[in-house]
């Protein structure tokens, strides 16, 4: 008995000693850059300190380290430092695949496909993404824990929809849709899931709560991807809203909603939802109405000259040219009441555009300065995906270089600020891109 005693006296000292020793820091220096802090219309020539995960310190002047210290000291030569850049609307699942083959491959296969869009959306400088539809917990997963390379995701899980919504995914012929049907291949996945009612929509949000979500998306009106709702048409109610708002504010985070029309983001708004997602046919009054509740309008830069991966004269595609066509009256009305103004590219089903999001970025020089640009994808980014409250995985700042915030970070080969085509072309003009701490792209070696 006395022998073991003594064994286990001499491993408790093992593991005091252990824990007496400081943990090692991970430290990179990078030195001799133009700062861009996401916030600022200027730069400053300076050095930065990363520590672990986290930026330590910004200065104009050198930063010395402890020389016991294993320190990566990188020089930037005198190149661009920003932010990395933050998509607030994406659907990393569905995003580079074609909607027939969403419909028929198994969850798997499309686990792949979003798996590698995933890395392809980090080398392009997107180091967060705000997911807004689709069963992106996974993957989430996988990226947090360092298995695969990717953005930093805040899922909203599946679409919640009405039926006959933007979310309904239903074959034609399953309605009428008995009581007692089981889920559809596309609810079963969290891709988008059907809700009728107050008590059902109170349901589904709670569910996709407890599977994860850091916000909450409902359709509210028609979309010109979906199947059975004309552009037009309103979705859900006032009540309905209000209960989901409800289930998501008891959980201390925020609705938002798919919506083009007037009826749509007003019915929305008077609920209590604090996201408009895209807005291309709102009016006057609906843009003051977001301007007096403090919401956010999330939009894209939906042109008529872009490609569409509809069939030219049909019904998706002439849904999708009249949101195009209301694309500069929604911008120019966000200026006008000065809303609080997101960017995001709802990338769907299209692997072109999924490995081009740069360009997107590009047409909103149509409407703001490169500065207000750069701005927008990443301080204001930032700020949206931040609403969610204590339920955001990332609590440190996102979309700023500044002391405390993450260490996301890219490096640009000239200013962007002077010439923000630079961002059509990641594969050659980011020479440097880092994700919390860790350096996936070096070209200056």
């Amino acid at each position: 008995m006395r022998i073991l005693t003594l064994l286990f006296l001499f491993a408790l000292n093992i593991c005091r000693a252990q824990s007496d020793i400081p943990r090692q820091d991970k430290l990179i220096l990078i030195n001799n850059v133009q700062v861009f802090n996401g916030k600022d219309s200027g730069t400053i020539n300076g050095n930065v300190l990363i520590v672990n995960n986290l930026i330590s310190k910004i200065s104009s002047s050198p930063i010395n380290t402890i020389q016991t210290t294993d320190v990566t000291i990188i020089d930037g030569k005198g190149k661009f430092l920003m932010p990395g850049l933050i998509d607030a609307h994406t659907h990393i699942m569905m995003e580079a695949v074609p909607i027939a083959v969403l419909q028929l491959s198994d969850i798997i296969y499309i686990t792949a496909v979003a798996t590698k869009t995933a890395g392809d959306n980090l080398m392009q400088g997107f180091t967060t993404i705000r997911d807004l539809g689709g069963p992106s917990f996974g993957i989430k997963r996988a990226i947090d824990q360092n298995l695969i390379p990717g953005p930093r995701i805040y899922p909203s899980g599946a679409i919640i929809s009405q039926t006959g919504g933007h979310g309904d995914f239903l074959m034609p012929q399953d309605v009428p849709r008995d009581a007692a049907a089981p889920l559809s291949y596309a609810e079963k996945n969290s891709i988008g899931i059907i809700a009728d009612g107050v008590e059902e929509v109170t349901k589904r949000v709670r569910e996709q709560l407890r599977m994860g979500a850091t916000q909450i998306k409902l359709a509210a009106g028609g979309g010109s991807s979906s199947s059975y709702d004309p552009l037009d048409v309103s979705q859900y109610s006032e009540a309905e809203f209000a209960a989901a708002v409800n289930a998501a504010e008891n959980w201390n985070t925020y609705v938002t909603v798919h919506a083009y029309t007037p009826k749509s983001i007003q019915t929305a708004l008077k609920a209590g939802v604090r996201c408009i997602e895209h807005g291309q046919l709102m009016d006057d009054a609906s843009a003051k109405m977001i301007a007096e509740k403090k919401a956010w309008l999330c939009i894209q830069p939906f042109l008529v000259e872009d490609k569409s991966a509809f069939a030219v004269g049909s019904a998706n595609y002439l849904k999708q040219q009249t949101v195009r066509r209301g694309t500069d009256s929604a911008y120019r009305l966000a200026i006008k009441y000065k809303l609080n103004t997101a960017f995001g590219t709802d990338c769907l089903f299209d692997a072109v555009k999924s490995k081009s999001k740069g360009a997107e970025i590009v047409k909103l020089t149509r409407w703001y300065s490169p500065f207000k640009i750069l701005n927008m994808i990443t301080a204001v980014n930032g700020e949206l995906v931040a609403l969610c409250g204590p339920r955001n995985p990332y609590p440190n700042k996102l979309g700023v270089i500044e002391e405390g915030a993450y260490a996301d970070l890219i490096l640009v080969s000239s200013s962007p600020l002077e010439n923000i085509k630079l961002l059509e072309d990641p594969q050659k003009n980011f020479l440097l891109i880092m994700k919390d701490g860790v350096v996936y792209k070096n070209m200056l070696q």
